[in-house]
């Protein structure tokens, strides 16, 4: 990760306009309830890699009453922000935001019972690495639970792809399926799951891209800036180019650390 912050305050409000406040990845809540099938969260310690601005930690206190959440994100505009939305809505007893350095995860081995995230590890290139890590700091019996947005392939990006990602201007580091399931098992993990979000995203980014386009983008505008809006709507027509074409494929990946 770059020095760069990339979720200012601007960005933070901006995504939450589109994806409810406190989430800034897609799909919400219920997105987030599908990403956690078949995990049990109850009287649990979920760590929350990429913990953004707070939502899904607060949910997996509230909602699937973990024992505590710590969230872990890179910049401090997000955590700030996470910080602040747990403390409004009271579970500052069970959620801790703690900012931290890009490398290795800052807990001891065989310490939590589940990973989870939601659509941030595309930020950190080495899926392998990440992986050891994860399966590392896992109690055995843990759980692994994340969304992340993934290509379709292993090899160089289409032109498309390519365009989308520079209009991004993010640091997106995309791995294929292929890819994340190999290093899932060689890290050690069993029960390794798969699921392709690409035909949900597809619609619902092609929804998003009307909706900033049509009546809300003047209220929008106001808000953000002009520029700012149009440099949003060519991002979203780029985005919705690769997600119909099934090269940019969101997927939820779960696997368990053996007993």
């Amino acid at each position: 990760m770059s020095d760069e912050v990339l979720y200012d305050q601007q960005v933070i409000e901006f995504l939450e306009d589109i994806w409810g406040d406190g989430f800034l990845s897609p799909g919400g809540a219920g997105e987030v309830r599908r990403v956690l099938e078949g995990v049990n969260v109850d009287g649990k310690l979920v760590i929350d890699i990429g913990c953004g601005s707070g939502a899904c930690a607060i949910l997996l206190a509230k909602e699937y009453h973990a024992k505590r959440v710590v969230g872990i994100d890179v910049e401090q505009p997000v955590c700030d922000a996470a910080t602040n939305r747990v403390k409004a809505e009271g579970v500052s007893d069970k959620v801790q935001i703690q900012l931290v350095e890009p490398g290795p995860l800052p807990f001891t081995n065989n310490e939590v019972d589940v990973v989870f995230s939601k659509d941030a590890i595309i930020h950190i290139p080495d899926k392998e690495t990440m992986a050891l890590d994860a399966f590392r700091i896992l109690k055995p019996g843990g759980q692994f639970a994340a969304s992340d947005w993934l290509i379709s392939h292993d090899n160089d990006p289409s032109p498309q792809m390519a365009d989308y990602i520079k209009a991004e201007g993010l640091d997106f580091a995309m791995a294929s399926p292929t890819r994340y399931a190999n290093a899932m098992k060689r890290a050690g993990f069993i029960d390794i799951e798969l699921v392709n979000r690409n035909s949900w995203y597809a619609t619902e980014a092609d929804k998003e891209l009307q909706w900033l386009k049509g009546p809300k983008r003047s209220e929008l505008q106001e808000r953000h800036g002009k520029d700012f809006i149009d440099h949003q709507v060519e991002i979203w027509s780029k985005l919705v180019t690769v997600l119909k074409s099934g090269e940019h494929c969101p997927h939820h990946i779960r696997a368990r650390k053996p007993f």
